[in-house]
């Protein structure tokens, strides 16, 4: 058993890891500001401290009262429309708040970080499906701030030993995505349908995305634990799926017929963007369990039980 810090771990996806920790007996630590987290999502066998990775003091005295051994990092600004608005907030959570927890992983004798980066670092693709040796390219800061830490870890590494695997994660869903804010189009799609709500659509549809369930997720980070030291790995399906299909999966779910209303595509979005998982194969020995249907089939569940108790609450 080990004990393991997780920044972001009351959010959507570092909640679910937290959840996979416990199940396989490791200690959790959770750091999160709950800005866009909820303290509801927050296991509670975990220790729950209320922080942001950028008050490097108030970091600095949570590693050393926890003595962690692994840091699994989530906290993040993950909103690309945000990062064209604000690219400054963007840059100073994502870039200057992971040197942060870089540097109190040093100074803490952490023995490996898990960072969660993106597929926005690769910006328009040369050829499909994008493996980890694609050219970097990334359309918006938020793509820049999640691919800058990389370097950084690289740099860690060689001048202080600091072991780490990168995860690129394709379009994640499930449970927990907060539709508001910055929820992906599946959580945005799923909770519009339940309350009769427009499904809008930017461009026409036919774009593209790699769409993978959280708990795919949740346990390629806890494999990368004791796996693929000092490696990048995308973490996805290997799927293409377009948004006008994913409309008709969900119609299928739900048992409707809803058209789903087009305006302009929006700028910093990608054409058509699927990953390679042949590295995560077979390095990792890790590969997606869930179906596209079967993971938006346990999603709506999800949203549908929240709706029905905010129904009951309202009548």
């Amino acid at each position: 058993m080990s004990k393991v810090l997780v920044t972001g771990g009351a959010g959507f996806i570092g909640s679910h890891i937290v959840d996979k920790l416990i199940e396989e007996k490791h200690q959790v630590v959770v750091v999160d500001n709950l800005s866009t987290g909820k303290l509801k999502n927050v296991n509670k066998a975990a220790i729950f401290f209320k922080g942001d990775i950028t008050e490097t003091e108030k970091i600095i005295k949570i590693f050393r009262a926890e003595e962690p051994e692994y840091v699994i990092h989530h906290a993040a600004q993950i909103s690309v429309q945000n990062s064209l608005q604000d690219p400054y907030f963007d840059a100073t959570i994502n870039i200057l708040g992971t040197l942060n927890i870089l540097q109190c992983c040093k100074d803490y004798g952490v023995k490996k970080i898990i960072y969660a980066s993106s597929a926005a670092v690769y910006g328009d693709p040369k050829f499909l499906p994008i493996d980890e040796i694609h050219h970097i390219n990334p359309l918006s800061p938020y793509g820049i701030s999640k691919h800058t830490p990389e370097h950084f870890m690289k740099m860690y590494a060689k001048l202080f030993g600091l072991n780490y695997t990168v995860l690129r994660y394709s379009n994640v869903y499930g449970p927990r995505q907060d539709p508001q804010g910055e929820g992906g189009v599946v959580s945005i799609f799923m909770n519009n349908l339940l309350q009769g709500k427009p499904l809008i659509i930017y461009g026409d549809g036919n774009q593209t995305r790699d769409f993978i369930y959280v708990e795919d997720i949740a346990k390629a980070n806890i494999i990368a634990l004791s796996k693929g030291d000092r490696e990048i790995f995308n973490i996805c399906t290997t799927s293409q799926t377009s948004v006008n299909q994913l409309v008709q999966v969900l119609n299928q779910i739900n048992q409707s017929n809803v058209r789903p209303v087009y305006h302009p595509q929006r700028q910093g979005d990608i054409k058509d963007s699927y990953l390679s998982n042949k590295k995560a194969l077979s390095e990792l020995y890790w590969k997606p369990e869930f179906s596209l249907y079967r993971g938006l089939e346990l999603t709506y569940k999800y949203y549908s039980l929240i709706y029905d108790s905010e129904e009951r609450v309202t009548a």
